[in-house]
């Protein structure tokens, strides 16, 4: 099959992961920077151009979009999508899943266990919130942060009060959510492929931070997840349209909450750490799915 990966790095670990995979399967692998793709938009002849180059006769994409690109990189998604090439990851889905409101939302909606979370943007009514959400202490985010940036802890009243304000002043989308303290600063990530887990990782914040994310020097050790903690990761992914996907889930007392869902996760730290053919596992399920007679697919808009 001819598959190009559309990643903006050739040298990151998972787009060599899945290069070198597919190579040893004897496919055609072109990695892609899809920011520097152009289209061309004209009835029944939707076309991507690449350094000059009509993108052509391509049986399958694996997007690997980075959350400061999604606007425009599931652009180029969407115009493969256009004409009937198989993606791994939906336009929509990845959208879907850069948006933190629409994520929750849609997560709740199918019964998937999320934090309490109160989203806000331009409202001073920050004693109500922060009742809403649970009271102190509790967790502010920004609303399409990644890698754990902004994200802050409010351990009191006053300390949350003041980075609404903040949050409020330069009209910035923001969410409040309810502290899990049994969680200590512990998440799980696991890796689905095809509706399946096929590796998960614990990782433990570092030096006291509550953020557990590895961005943030938290780290990562294998973990045996339960069968609820599995059958929550595998219903977050099917809620969100994504096949392939990392869940981000913590422990409570009510059981597992997901944190987030990740359209392009890494498949560094759960392949070296669990030994676990992750990149195998997705050129299997592109091999398993890609292949027949091309159909124009539905596509979100």
């Amino acid at each position: 099959m001819n598959i190009i990966i559309l990643s903006k790095g050739p040298g990151n670990y998972s787009t060599k992961r899945l290069k070198e995979v597919a190579l040893a399967r004897g496919h055609n692998v072109r990695v892609i920077n899809y920011n520097k793709c152009y289209m061309t938009i004209e009835k029944d002849n939707p076309v991507v151009y690449y350094k000059g180059e009509p993108l052509t006769d391509v049986d399958a994409i694996i997007p690997r979009i980075a959350q400061s690109f999604t606007k425009y990189g599931s652009s180029v998604v969407r115009q493969f999508e256009m004409q009937g090439v198989f993606t791994t990851s939906s336009s929509i889905a990845i959208n879907r899943s850069r948006d933190k409101l629409r994520s929750y939302q849609l997560l709740a909606k199918y019964g998937v266990g999320v934090p309490k979370t109160v989203f806000a943007r331009e409202t001073s009514e920050f004693d109500e919130v922060i009742e809403l959400a649970g009271g102190t202490p509790l967790i502010i985010k920004v609303a399409r942060g990644t890698h754990g940036n902004g994200v802050v802890l409010a351990e009191t009243k006053k300390a949350a009060q003041a980075v609404m304000q903040a949050f409020y002043v330069e009209g910035v989308n923001f969410l409040v959510q309810e502290f899990v303290k049994e969680s200590a600063g512990m998440d799980i990530r696991a890796l689905v492929v095809g509706g399946k887990v096929v590796a998960s990782v614990k990782r433990q914040s570092l030096d006291d931070d509550f953020r557990s994310n590895t961005h943030q020097g938290g780290e990562g050790v294998p973990v045996k997840i339960t069968d609820e903690e599995r059958k929550t990761a595998q219903k977050a992914a099917k809620a969100m349209g994504l096949p392939i996907c990392g869940v981000d889930m913590m422990r409570s007392d009510r059981g597992p909450l997901v944190l987030e869902v990740n359209s392009s996760a890494s498949l560094k730290t759960p392949e070296t750490i669990t030994g676990r053919d992750v990149a195998g596992k997705i050129i299997d399920y592109v091999e398993q799915n890609a292949r027949g007679k091309r159909r124009r697919d539905r596509v979100g808009a």
